[in-house]
């Protein structure tokens, strides 16, 4: 199918006829901004299709706000070597018309036609809709839905199906589609599609189940009425055995008589803990008595070690008097040289102001001759730029009336000359002995004039010849002439110059002269940017500085060969300050240690006295010996109260208090349970008693054997109804496994179009689809080996690829089928980033060698090497 022309009118932004001729076989570019009206030449393809002439729900073709538009579309185009032309009217005018190589069809016919050519269907009531498109719905993708494919080829199903025929006709023919049906209806009586049972099969299992559970629920009954009797018996005979016993009774003796035993062990207890206190004070107070031995001890330890420090304080306080000396006379001798350096450093300093000073001197007597110079330069300067000023203010003219005196002088050489064309002629040719006179001058020989006034040419003997110079002309030219003379004058007399070129020689003087000026100034400022009085001010500072400098100078001692520079003498002053420095710190450091060990030595020898006083006093050997004699009997005491701790420890641990505890705790805690249990045996055996008492009034053996009956039929029926579900489910999937086998068969062409333009895009991939002929999942290299990828998971941007690859497929199934194809894709491939845009190009590239694509964009740029030339839809209007 090739479509040749398009044309609408009065629809949406197109109110005035646009007519688009000579569309191409292959690819077909259209392209303008937002608004421009690409998406309504898509709307009305499609409405010249899709919709019905006769609908009223196409309110949206109208141009906004004309209700009274009659929207119009106009296809011409080829099929099979016919021509088809198709106008279709909506709205106010509803027209439905196609030729079809002359032959006419109109209305509902004509509609009927051309949807069973291109394979849809129209909507019953309203407006047609994606599940109305068919097969064109699958080749013609709207703008933003370039990604869907599911929906479109599911809609395009059955047209698919009748336009592709052959072994998909064997598939879907009527026979094997009435078969499955038949079978599908009676399988879903029975099951549902994921295989559960559901109606009477459900209810003959749900029927059967609760049967069985009242069945197993009376048997339950019956069993627990026999273990009851069972217990009954067993309860009796346990309550005639315990009241024999009263086991609660000799627990409870049991218990009273450990207590009594624990209550024994607690008086053990409260004994021993006042002798392990007891022990611990005699613990106290032997420690305290041995700190005390190793106090008398300690002093004289201490005495002797005092006596050592003083002896070592005394050697150290005399070596540190011996270097005493040494350390002076090191200090004194860095205190001469550091003086020495630092007189040595003031000569260097004068010497180098001296030196600087001369220079400073010898460079400001050069500046006072650059200065001079300048300053005769500047003053004549100054002298030729007052005359100049003086000669321009006597010289001043006006270039402007200069100007116009230009103007007026052109104008009066072109007046001339127009005034010797327009003027009379006249010339004389007279012999030697006749003459005649012009306005009273006589006139002999040869002569020319040229008259613009009238005149009179007197002749002796004949009379006179007044001649008038014809035309208005000439008077006006007079005019004007005098006019401008008079001007000339005027401007003459202001400029105060005799001539035109007087005043240009005056202005080129004036302009040398302001150059001249402006020369000077320049100058000027270049020698004395401050002024002339600043430039003689410097110059007199200048001097005054170099009068001052001289007495400087010969104030400071001159340098000679021995003269240090300032660099060295600081270096010499440096050094000997670090050598003073060092003395000095050193004599310090002297000072310090004599004064520590002085220190030392004084501290030594008072400790050493103290302790010898203390040593010395009248009672010490006795308390020495009170606590030697003290600490023998705290040692005895310890003993005795260390066995009696011992013996009474084991005492307690022979009666183990702990376990004697655990027994009152054990023998009263089994009174209760005994008593307890003996209460819970008498009610259980009330309530058993009553309950056989009410069970057996039921019978529940006669209604075990009723509902028994019951179970056996309904578990029958359930058996019957699951072979019939079970043969049903089987013969189902025996059916559509042929059915499936014959599908792919079909997968094959497709697959293999599919992977013809897959290649193109990704070299090494494919693109699976499934039973229904639908993309499902794309498998491609990637960097970790095979990938597979889910078609709904892909990116937007790919799934928008693989859905147009997939949509040119299927085209070319079509085409292979004889059947007219025609693509049409608005703003399609927008979310390709660069390198997948430049394989889609190819892709179309491919499909446009056999199919007609009408692309419609608004990014240009992205498609000028597709190898075609772009229509501007903006341009459509005009």
């Amino acid at each position: 199918m090739k479509l040749l022309r398009l044309k609408v009118e009065q629809l949406r932004q197109f109110r005035k006829p646009v007519e688009i001729k000579g569309l191409e076989p292959g690819i077909n570019l259209f392209t303008g901004p937002n608004e421009s009206g690409k998406s309504t030449l898509v709307r009305a393809i499609r409405a010249a299709f899709f919709e019905r002439h006769k609908s009223s729900s196409v309110e949206d073709l109208q141009p906004w706000g004309d209700s009274a538009a009659v929207p119009t579309v106009e296809l011409d185009f080829e099929w099979e070597e016919q021509s088809w032309k198709l106008v279709k009217s909506f709205l106010k005018k509803k027209r439905c018309d196609l030729t079809v190589d002359g032959a006419p069809y109109s209305g509902d016919d004509a509609e009927e036609k051309l949807s069973s050519l291109l394979g849809y269907e129209f909507a019953a009531k309203g407006a047609s809709k994606q599940q109305h498109w068919g097969i064109p719905g699958l080749l013609w993708v709207e703008q933003g839905a370039g990604q869907e494919i599911q929906a479109p080829v599911e809609h395009a199903g059955q047209h698919l199906k009748a336009a592709l025929g052959g072994n998909l006709g064997e598939v879907t023919s009527s026979t094997g589609d009435e078969l499955i049906n038949q079978v599908t209806a009676e399988r879903a009586k029975l099951l549902t599609t994921t295989g559960k049972a559901t109606g009477n099969y459900a209810k003959a299992i749900a029927d059967a189940d609760t049967l069985q559970e009242q069945f197993d629920a009376l048997q339950d009954r019956i069993q627990q009425y026999r273990q009851q009797v069972d217990r009954l018996g067993q309860l009796r005979e346990e309550q005639s055995q315990a009241e024999t016993e009263r086991l609660w009774e000799s627990y409870r003796q049991q218990a009273k008589e450990a207590e009594a035993r624990l209550n024994e062990v607690a008086s053990w207890q409260k004994e021993q803990d006042r002798d392990q206190q007891a022990f611990k004070d005699c613990q106290t107070s032997i420690q305290a008595t041995l700190d005390l031995l190793a106090g008398f001890q300690s002093q004289q330890q201490d005495l002797e070690r005092r006596q050592q420090e003083k002896e070592v304080a005394e050697q150290q306080q005399a070596n540190l008097e011996e270097r005493k000396p040494a350390s002076e006379a090191a200090l004194e001798e860095a205190k001469r040289a550091h003086e020495a350096a630092r007189k040595a450093l003031k000569l260097a300093q004068q010497h180098q102001q001296r030196a600087d000073l001369v220079r400073e001197l010898e460079g400001i007597e050069g500046e006072l001759v650059n200065d001079k110079s300048k300053l005769e330069r500047t003053k004549a300067l100054h002298a030729s730029l007052l005359e100049n000023r003086q000669k321009q203010q006597s010289s001043q003219i006006d270039p402007q009336t200069i100007q116009r005196l230009k103007e007026v002088v052109a104008e009066l050489d072109r007046l001339a000359i127009q005034q010797d064309a327009v003027a009379t002629r006249l010339e004389f040719d007279l012999t030697d002995d006749h003459s005649v006179t012009l306005d009273g001058k006589s006139q002999a020989g040869k002569s020319e004039h040229l008259l613009i006034e009238p005149g009179e040419v007197a002749i002796k003997g004949i009379g006179t010849l007044r001649v008038l110079p014809g035309g208005e002309d000439v008077a006006e030219i007079a005019r004007a002439k005098q006019s401008l003379t008079d001007e000339q004058e005027s401007l003459l007399s202001r400029l105060q110059v005799a001539s035109l070129a007087e005043a240009e020689e005056r202005l080129k003087q004036l302009q040398t002269l302001e150059q001249a000026i402006q020369q000077d100034e320049s100058l000027l400022k270049e020698l004395a940017p401050e002024g002339l009085e600043s430039l003689s001010d410097r110059l007199q500072l200048k001097q005054a500085r170099k009068d001052a400098l001289v007495p400087q100078i010969q104030a400071l001692p001159e340098q000679d060969e021995s003269s240090l520079s300032p660099s060295r003498a600081e270096a010499q002053l440096e050094s000997a300050k670090e050598v003073l420095e060092e003395a000095e710190e050193a004599h310090q450091t002297l000072k310090s240690d004599l004064l520590l060990a002085e220190q030392a030595q004084n501290r030594a020898r008072q400790e050493w006295d103290r302790l010898s006083n203390d040593l010395q006093v009248a009672d010490r050997k006795q308390r020495e010996k009170q606590a030697g004699e003290q600490l023998t009997e705290l040692r005895t005491k310890e003993r005795h109260l260390s066995d009696q701790i011992e013996k009474r420890e084991a005492q307690i641990n022979e009666a183990n208090p702990e376990a004697l505890e655990q027994d009152v705790r054990r023998l009263t805690q089994s009174a209760d349970a005994a008593e307890k249990q003996e209460d819970e045996r008498q009610r259980e055996l009330i309530q058993i008693q009553a309950r056989l008492e009410s069970a057996g009034a039921e019978g529940m053996e006669e209604q075990s054997a009723e509902l028994e009956t019951v179970l056996d039929r309904a578990a029958r029926r359930k058996r019957e109804l699951e072979r019939r579900a079970n043969a049903l489910d089987l013969l189902l999937a025996s059916l559509t496994a042929h059915r499936l086998e014959l599908t792919r068969q079909l997968q094959a062409p497709l697959q293999k179009h599919l992977n013809h333009y897959l290649r193109l895009l990704f070299p090494e991939a494919s693109l699976n689809v499934d039973e229904n002929l639908i993309p499902e999942v794309l498998v491609r290299q990637g960097h970790g080996g095979e990938e597979r990828g889910q078609f709904n998971e892909l990116s937007f941007g790919a799934r928008e690829q693989m859905a147009l690859i997939s949509r040119l497929a299927y085209a070319d199934l079509l085409q292979e089928a004889n059947k007219p194809t025609l693509i049409i894709l608005d703003d399609a491939l927008v979310h390709s980033d660069a390198e997948r845009l430049k394989a889609m190009k190819r892709v179309l590239y491919d499909a446009a060698q056999r199919h007609q694509i009408l692309l419609f964009t608004c990014h240009p740029d992205n498609w000028r090497d597709l190898g075609v030339v772009a229509r501007d839809v903006e341009g459509l209007r005009l």
